[in-house]
């Protein structure tokens, strides 16, 4: 009878971690990175001193949560920037970059902010930030991606898709991939572009009608505060 209490108090302690785990993916899914520890546990069925035991710290507790997101995100990265046609690659990565931020505000969260240096969702992003600007610049060589973008309008554009978390939750996935179309067609090369590496004069007045050049393009990441307020205090 001995010999298995401690197998059946380590089988208790796997069972309470994956219950914690599932509740964080479910309540920051929903409130963000802002949901408390105590509503964690509250979901969770345990109390909050179970909670701290397997972890300790917020931060520990988000990192564990999204291990799984991040390494989905690493996946979208390396097969886009494996596909052979730059231009499918590129659509491919802004769609299922979307629609990983769709299924999680708090994912979302984690992604776009400068994270304390526990979560390395910094990396994450220069990661994903560097794909972009390689698949941009083999799909503007083809004369499938506009010449006039820049990598931080793929920030600007996850930017704005946060607002699809204020979607209802059973439409919030169609809006995600709805918002991505879009964009995608905003960044398609269309016949009358400028190629990249053609002259242009500067004295050359656009066409009745035409659209005006676009303005440059915000410095968004060095707009990113480089810290945050601590997650485990709350």
């Amino acid at each position: 009878m001995t010999g298995r209490l401690p197998h059946l108090v380590r089988s208790d302690a796997r069972d309470n971690r994956a219950r914690i785990l599932d509740a964080a993916r479910a309540v920051f899914a929903e409130e963000g990175l802002g949901a408390p520890m105590r509503e964690v546990a509250r979901h969770a069925g345990v109390g909050p001193a179970t909670l701290y035991r397997h972890f300790p710290t917020k931060r520990a507790l988000i990192t564990e949560t999204f291990a799984e997101q991040r390494r989905t995100c690493h996946t979208i990265v390396r097969d886009a920037l494996a596909d052979s046609d730059p231009w499918r690659g590129f659509r491919h990565l802004v769609e299922q970059i979307c629609e990983l931020h769709a299924h999680s505000r708090g994912f979302a969260d984690a992604f776009m902010t400068a994270f304390p240096e526990a979560m390395d969702f910094d990396a994450d992003r220069e990661r994903t930030v560097r794909a972009v600007a390689e698949l941009a610049r083999r799909a503007q060589k083809a004369g499938r991606l506009r010449p006039g973008f820049v990598v931080d309008d793929l920030l600007l554009m996850l930017m704005a898709h946060r607002g699809v978390q204020d979607v209802p939750r059973a439409a919030r996935l169609a809006a995600s991939r709805r918002f991505a179309a879009y964009l995608i067609e905003a960044f398609r090369a269309v016949p009358g572009d400028a190629v990249p590496g053609d002259p242009v004069s500067e004295s050359a007045a656009p066409e009745a009608g035409a659209s005006p050049p676009l303005p440059p393009a915000p410095r968004l990441r060095s707009a990113y505060p480089r810290s945050t307020p601590d997650p485990s205090s709350r």
